[in-house]
């Protein structure tokens, strides 16, 4: 059976990431790929996924741009082509959002809440879908420690930053929407690169740890942080991509909520001292109050310099662990799995040596 993708997010890195895993497990079964793009991205867009078909031996009309806006009623698509997406979409991927954790809460409600909402609604007029997937993120806990499942959502949390809580209050939304369509909600970890190659579009994340090494190289002493405790859920974006694109066909993944977490991760300390080791060749001595050392990121000069989020910190602290147990067990015989960090570090410290001066891999800090 021909099967008809649309997708939001696109030209962004996930989105772009999971067409390239798509077409590699699904070649056969893809009929058509509508990109919803916003009218500003559209050269970029239709340059890029023209230059993807050309190099992977792909006919450039599996491919459909369609301008549009997820803020806006019926995400502002033209109404002849929205009646023929009414029609025939089977899958839609919804992955366009907000991710930096320093967002402004005025833009963070409007594209992740208000955007959400819109293309639930949109969903809803689809005559021919087989599965909703929404990407959402593990962080909809907020502020909860201990140990937390897939199944819980609303445990009144209170959040660390304007992305968690309107991640939060989108992944409501969709949680509504299991009772009237086929719906797959997916909560990545922080994302790295390929667990392989360490290909990443962006340097956020984990990878301010090495922003933040590679301005203190020169230190005779690098320190640790705070005590930390807290487990750190960096995953690779492989992994991701290859569980989401089978749960997202698989009949068991219906209706189902599920963390793609690192099952086994390390503290943040464990992780400090690892790519410490790895990228300056030091062990970390000694140990900086938490506290102390945000107070040098709540200066813009200072976290521009050392290309470092202050929110980021706040993941040092936070004693929550993402249970993944329903993932580890629907993907069982899938040879899906997520790689032990430690075995990723050589490719993501590599790719980050390369290109670490490439200003367009990194985020701004404000």
């Amino acid at each position: 059976m021909s099967q008809i993708y649309f997708i939001t997010g696109y030209p962004g890195f996930l989105a772009s990431s999971l067409i390239h895993q798509l077409i590699y497990d699904r070649r056969q079964q893809i009929s058509r790929i509508y990109l919803l793009v916003l009218p500003e991205k559209e050269r970029i867009a239709t340059e890029e996924i023209g230059y993807f078909a050309r190099t992977n031996d792909l006919d450039p009309d599996i491919f459909s741009i369609v301008t549009g806006d997820i803020t806006k009623s019926t995400l502002a698509i033209d109404t002849a082509i929205n009646r023929e997406l009414q029609e025939s979409i089977t899958h839609v991927f919804h992955l366009a959002a907000i991710y930096d954790l320093a967002v402004p809460e005025a833009l963070a409600y409007n594209v992740n809440v208000n955007g959400t909402e819109n293309v639930n609604n949109w969903v809803k007029t689809l005559g021919s879908l087989d599965r909703y997937i929404y990407f959402s993120t593990a962080y909809v806990s907020g502020t909860r420690e201990g140990r937390i499942v897939e199944y819980e959502l609303a445990k009144g949390q209170t959040f660390k930053n304007y992305y968690e809580q309107t991640k939060f209050e989108a992944e409501v939304l969709v949680e509504a929407m299991k009772k009237l369509v086929p719906t797959t909600i997916i909560r990545p970890g922080i994302v790295k690169g390929h667990s392989k190659t360490g290909f990443t579009a962006k340097f956020d994340g984990i990878y301010f740890m090495l922003n933040m090494f590679n301005h203190l190289r020169n230190l005779p002493v690098i320190p640790y942080l705070g005590v930390g405790n807290a487990e750190g859920n960096f995953v690779p974006s492989d992994y991701i991509l290859q569980a989401t694109s089978y749960l997202a066909f698989n009949e068991i993944g219906k209706g189902k909520t599920y963390h793609l977490t690192d099952p086994n991760p390390y503290t943040m300390r464990e992780l400090y001292k690892m790519i410490a080791k790895s990228y300056l060749g030091k062990t970390p001595k000694g140990t900086i109050p938490l506290a102390c050392s945000k107070v040098p990121l709540s200066l813009s000069p200072i976290r521009k310099w050392l290309q470092v989020e202050k929110e980021a910190m706040d993941y040092f602290t936070f004693n929550a662990s993402y249970d993944s147990s329903q993932t580890v067990k629907d993907l069982k015989g899938s040879g899906i799995v997520c790689p032990d960090f430690k075995d990723t570090i050589e490719p993501m410290i590599d790719f980050y040596r390369k290109y670490k001066h490439d200003g367009n891999k990194h985020i701004e800090i404000r």
